[in-house]
Formats: C-alpha cells, sequence, structure tokens
C-alpha cells in the first residue's frame, strides 16, 4: 500500500497565509494530500535571556518575553483556525497537523530542515508574508527558500482562482520534463484543462535597436518542429494520467522578446490561474539557482499561482 503524499504548508499568521488556504480549498487534488501546517515561532533568542544583569536589562526582558508569550498565544489560536478552514474545505480532519516550534537556526533554515527530513512532496507557500513591504513582488525568507530549496517542488499560491486551468511552459529540458510529470502524477483525473507552451526568442534582446531581428526561417522550423514531438510526449503522459485530450491545448510562439513575458501574457489571455514551469531551462548555469525565465515569472506576475518543479 503506498504512503499517502504530503505537503508542507508554511504560515505566518497573516491574511496572505489565509489566502494560501482559500487557494487550496481550489484545488480538489491536494485533498489526497498529508498537510503539515508548519510555523517556526520568532520568539526571544537564546542570547537575549542573558538581560538580567541590571534592573533596566531585567524589565527589558521581562517585556520580551511577555511579547513573546503573545506571539505563541497569537499564533495557536490561528493555526486552529486553519484547521477549520482547511477542514470547511473538504480536507479530512486526521489529514491535517499542526506544528510549530521555536526557531533554532532561522525561520528559513528551520524551514529547510523539516523540508529535507519530512518526505514532503511539494512545499506550499507565498512570495510575502506578514512583513512584506509594498512593492516588493518576494519577501525575503521566500527568496532564501527559492534559492535554497531545490530539492523538493515549490507550490508558491497566488490570489487567482485556480479555474481548474494549468499552464505548463515546456523548453524540453530535463526540468520542464518533470514538470509535466508532476502535473500528470498529481492533477491526472480532476478534469483540469491544460495549456501547453514553449516560446522560441528571437535576437532582439541581442539588438536592441531592431528588436525585429529574428532567427532565420530554417532554425524556426527546426526548432518547431523539434517542440512539437516534446509536445506530443507530453500530451501522452497527460492522457495515460487520465486528462481529457480535448482539454489539452498547445501553442508555440516565436520570435519573441521575453519568454518570461510571453508566458505570463498567454496566462492572462487563455484565463489560467497557474503557471507550471521547471526550475532551470536548456540555458541554464550550474552555480545559478534557478532559470531566468522560472525567477522573472515569479517576481514579474504576483497574481498567478506559480508551480516551481
Amino acid at each position: 500500500m503506498n504512503e499517502q503524499k504530503k505537503l508542507l504548508v508554511l504560515v505566518d499568521g497573516s491574511e496572505r497565509s489565509i489566502q494560501t488556504l482559500q487557494y487550496m480549498g481550489q484545488m480538489l487534488p491536494l485533498k489526497n494530500f498529508k498537510l503539515v501546517v508548519f510555523h517556526v515561532l520568532n520568539g526571544v533568542s537564546k542570547g537575549f535571556r542573558d538581560l538580567e544583569r541590571t534592573p533596566h536589562d531585567a524589565h527589558t526582558l521581562r517585556q520580551m518575553i511577555t511579547w513573546e508569550s503573545q506571539q505563541k498565544k497569537n499564533i495557536g489560536n490561528f493555526t486552529q483556525n486553519v484547521r477549520q478552514t482547511l477542514v470547511d474545505a473538504g480536507f479530512p480532519d486526521d489529514s491535517v497537523t499542526i506544528k510549530i516550534q521555536n526557531r533554532q537556526n532561522g525561520i528559513a533554515r528551520d524551514i529547510l530542515k523539516e523540508a529535507g527530513e519530512g518526505g514532503y512532496t511539494a512545499v506550499v507557500l507565498r512570495r510575502r508574508g506578514s512583513g512584506a513591504l509594498k512593492g516588493i513582488a518576494v519577501g525575503s525568507i521566500a527568496n532564501k527558500l527559492f534559492s535554497k530549496l531545490t530539492f523538493c517542488p515549490l507550490i508558491i499560491a497566488g490570489p487567482h482562482p485556480t479555474k481548474k486551468k494549468l499552464l505548463i511552459a515546456i523548453d524540453g529540458s530535463p526540468s520542464s520534463n518533470r514538470a509535466v510529470d508532476f502535473v500528470a502524477q498529481n492533477i491526472g483525473g480532476y478534469d483540469y484543462r491544460v495549456g501547453l507552451i514553449h516560446a522560441i526568442r528571437g535576437f532582439g534582446d541581442m539588438v536592441p535597436e531592431n528588436p525585429e531581428f529574428l532567427m532565420s526561417p530554417e532554425i524556426v522550423e527546426m526548432a518547431y518542429t523539434e517542440m512539437m514531438e516534446i509536445f506530443n510526449d507530453a500530451k501522452e503522459k497527460l492522457k495515460k494520467a487520465g486528462f481529457d485530450e480535448n482539454k489539452i491545448s498547445e501553442k508555440i510562439t516565436t520570435g519573441v522578446y521575453s519568454r518570461a513575458g510571453t508566458i505570463i501574457q498567454e496566462a492572462q489571455d487563455g484565463g489560467y490561474g497557474t503557471i507550471v514551469i521547471g526550475r532551470k531551462g536548456l540555458s541554464q548555469v550550474h552555480e545559478f539557482f534557478m532559470g531566468r525565465v522560472c525567477a522573472k515569472i515569479i517576481q514579474s506576475d504576483k497574481k498567478f499561482s506559480v508551480w516551481v518543479i
């Protein structure tokens, strides 16, 4: 008997955390997963607990400990509301585990440790948390996780409704192949629509004074033919997983200036709620934690949910 899959759901007590849960409630396939709702309590560090040498320091320490107790109480109440929200959305009560722990090595490091040791299928989070600043697309904790959490898929929840439509960006790389596999294994059989998109870039970004400068027709045709074979393989995987062939579309756009911009525009025009993309594309550099197209999609439009595989 196969072990039930698990998701690590990160919450920080903010309204954005509630939006994450609302997104999950819209995703019927996720209701077959076990959920571990995880919070790292950012309490008083051990170093501050030595502040008892003078009356003034002792008073400061007492204030900090009072603040910490209130934080524990607040997050305890919040996570109980989280459980009820998930149960109301259709998740079985026994599939939801609440895990709160004191900060040990830093919030991001503690999350990475839990993600690495817990055997999770994916980590669910938002771009920004309770300390979000206006105009900042990605918060500091999320940014650290994007750069370090390379061993597990990320489900970055956005405010757009899911609309049961996924747009998968494909370029033939191992990462994009894994993106197709992830969708097939976890979403197949739930009557979702899937769009496959590939953007062939021109040379306009190399020649700014002539943005219409494109690749030769022969090269474009070769790339188009090669990509259609990859699309056919992807469609076969999806059909075998239970997707309706009539609900799988494909699109190849040539001569584009920005691949990330083209993918986002297609998501907007096609009414997609979620973009699925491989962590690195064919042009990956070993030292880079994430491909440029993937990073731009996460940063450019915070309304879409993005699955990074």
